[in-house]
């Protein structure tokens, strides 16, 4: 790991960490809540994700759909308007909208190979968002003078990468310059997830493997035709499963190469100095 003891990390002058795990467990309020300490740079992958690697297909496909429109077309073709989205660090709505959900396209779904093209769009512009940390972590001391960084990854993460393997790249890349912790839930966090996701489903990005295995497994125990799937029921079906299959990941990616801080103790961090406390002891345990 990149520090080898909690004195170590204790004693360094940058501090630089990843968080890796499921969403709502607080990897963007510590995250948040660093930042606005004033010593530490937020890096969010996601953000990166929409801002850099996939901004022009999300403006192309809110153009295509906006050429649609015969007084929106004549507007665009004669660059009278303009299209672009507005992603924030609050509001990445935009990459989950362009995402998508597979199925019926009258209920807002898309063709299965349209929804395969763009969930290969998702993993190739996560890897080299993954891949600009080194980059963003020199550029925030050198340019704004920030000595801490901190990488705020998304949940599919642990879909591009073989935990198992010492000589994963990614990982590889990740671990030599950032300290890997996965933020771990309960069951109980699992569940309100699952819960939260059944009230308000939301596109997700998944391994090909993975997605190919749900959709035909889905299809076949429906007896269901793939323009007859309705898409939200669909990804509610899968969000379960997608969780089931990507605990064992990120205890791996922790196992091999980070350490471990469980949702109810980083509930409990009101400030920089618990957090760093906090990390000091799980590296001594890990040790």
């Amino acid at each position: 790991m990149l520090y080898s003891s909690a004195q170590d990390w204790r004693d360094a002058t940058q501090k630089r960490i990843l968080f890796f795990g499921m969403s709502g467990l607080g990897k963007t309020y510590l995250s948040n809540m660093m930042r606005s300490a004033g010593s530490w740079f937020h890096y969010s992958i996601d953000y990166r994700i929409g801002t850099r690697y996939m901004g022009e297909f999300i403006a192309d496909n809110a153009k295509a759909e906006a050429m649609k429109v015969p007084f929106l077309r004549e507007l665009l073709r004669s660059d009278s308007i303009y299209i672009g989205s507005n992603i924030s660090f609050e509001n990445l709505a935009p990459v989950a909208s362009y995402l998508g959900k597979p199925g019926d396209t009258s209920k807002g779904g898309l063709q299965i190979e349209e929804y395969r093209r763009r969930q290969d769009q998702f993993q190739q512009a996560e890897i080299r968002a993954l891949m600009d940390t080194e980059y963003f972590a020199e550029r925030a001391e050198r340019l704004y003078g920030y000595p801490n960084f901190i990488c705020d990854t998304g949940g599919s993460i642990c879909e591009w990468v073989d935990p198992t393997d010492p000589k994963d790249p990614i990982l590889t890349e990740l671990s030599k310059h950032t300290l890997m912790i996965w933020l771990k839930g309960d069951e109980a966090h699992t569940q309100e997830l699952v819960r939260r996701f059944d009230r308000a489903p939301k596109p997700m990005s998944y391994q090909p493997e993975f997605l190919t295995q749900v959709w035909e497994k889905y299809l076949c125990e429906n007896n269901l035709k793939e323009h007859e799937v309705d898409p939200d029921t669909f990804i509610r079906w899968t969000f379960s499963q997608a969780m089931a299959h990507r605990q064992p990941r990120y205890q791996a990616m922790a196992d091999n190469w980070g350490i471990t801080l469980t949702a109810k103790a980083v509930s409990s961090v009101k400030s920089v100095e618990d957090f760093e406390n906090l990390i000091a002891a799980a590296i001594e345990a890990r040790s």
